[in-house]
């Protein structure tokens, strides 16, 4: 595989068919009658004007991407490997260790997340799918980097293990890594394709999980350490496939990305012990047909309506510098090619909804937005070794 590190390019118009390459972003279909309008391409009055670069390209389904404090960017690919993007602009691939990596479908090499205390521990965490001799499954794996970025070594293999996968199809396998503002590792996975999962506190599917970093355990205050029967390291319950974690800058407010079936998208605000809804168990063994969330749960606070979009990764803007987008949950859009704009208030309520006009079908599916030490980064998901990393800053 070639990577190409690039510098201050214009915007790329990629000429790939932009339809779903997973069953992650096909399964999104028609909403119900009561959904909300689409969103606007153009933004808000007095929104800056937003710079496109291409950093890196050459790539293949790459899932996530991470800034180093010494402003390296660390990116993984869904097929398995890790690129080290070097503050001169030097790509470099990382000897690694992915010989046992589950591959299939939406499975594989997915969500990435730094240490907070990575400047001093150079540890590093991925999720992604297992083969072993007892068959497969889905594990968060802890790692350190040496300061050279050349090699990347397991030092928790794994941290947490024992997440169930859809071994035939590899669907819905989730699988996103966010730190809190306490320093809990929440790791956000996906039903299989299996209709008692979401609700069957028994299994790691279907969940938001909450574990320390370093052990791979539950914390003592998470919201079913004392429940029979129930998995201690459970946040959130409910959930059909988690392709996104974002925490509020200022309020530590943790929100979950998912896709729908034959009905919304959503964005969700988690809370402790909460019930998001999805319970496909229905009439048979995995009914599509029913609502994303059903009644009585924690309702979402934005659904995609009709047509729904493959949201995907997404996190916050912060800074000054971004005057009035300052603040945003910016998610990544596969099915409908862009990313979207959520201004929510401190109580997780939508404002407004929009999408970045510079990044609209321009190139191609968007799997992950992340806010970096000094821009926003965003990683393609077209496949076909075309994909690239972006960065994106306010115009001067």
């Amino acid at each position: 595989m070639t990577r190409r590190p690039w510098v201050a390019l214009p915007p790329l118009l990629l000429l790939v068919a932009c339809g779903a390459t997973d069953s992650g972003a096909a399964d999104s279909g028609a909403a119900d009658s009561g959904a909300a309008a689409p969103a606007p391409v153009s933004a808000p009055t007095g929104a800056p004007a937003l710079d496109v670069e291409v950093v890196l390209d050459g790539l293949d389904h790459p899932w996530d991407v991470a800034q180093a404090p010494d402003g390296t960017l660390l990116v993984d690919e869904r097929a398995g490997g890790l690129t080290a993007v070097l503050p001169d602009g030097e790509a470099r691939p990382l000897d690694t260790d992915f010989d046992d990596l589950f591959a299939e479908g939406e499975t594989g090499l997915m969500g990435l997340a730094l240490d907070p205390a990575f400047a001093d521990n150079r540890r590093f965490y991925t999720c992604q799918g297992v083969q072993s001799a007892d068959g497969a499954e889905i594990q968060v794996i802890a790692w350190t980097v040496d300061e050279g970025w050349t090699a990347a070594t397991r030092v928790a293999d794994p941290l947490l293990g024992g997440i169930p996968v859809n071994a035939d199809s590899g669907r819905h396998g989730g699988c996103r890594v966010e730190f809190g503002p306490d320093g809990a590792l929440f790791v956000g996975t996906g039903d299989n394709a299996v209709g008692t999962n979401p609700q069957d506190l028994g299994s790691l599917a279907g969940k938001v999980l909450r574990i320390d970093p370093q052990t791979g355990e539950a914390l003592p205050d998470n919201p079913f350490t004392d429940v029979a029967d129930a998995a201690d390291r459970i946040w959130t319950y409910g959930h059909r496939n988690v392709q996104g974690l974002a925490v509020h800058p200022d309020s530590g407010q943790v929100y979950s990305v998912e896709h729908g079936p034959d009905r919304d998208d959503e964005v969700n605000l988690l809370q402790p012990g909460a019930d998001h809804g999805w319970d496909p168990v229905g009439a048979g063994v995995y009914d599509e047909s029913v609502p994303m969330t059903a009644p009585g749960a924690v309702p979402a606070v934005w659904s995609s309506g009709e047509p729904t979009i493959a949201p995907s990764g997404a996190t916050f803007l912060d800074g000054e510098a971004w005057g009035d987008y300052d603040g945003l949950l910016l998610v990544g859009v596969q099915k409908d090619t862009g990313v979207l704009a959520l201004r929510l208030t401190e109580d997780g309520e939508l404002v407004e909804s929009f999408r970045l006009p510079e990044l609209e079908d321009t190139y191609g599916r968007i799997r992950t937005p992340e806010q970096g030490e000094d821009a926003l980064y965003v990683t393609t998901d077209n496949g076909g070794g075309e994909d690239q990393v972006l960065r994106v800053t306010p115009g001067g």
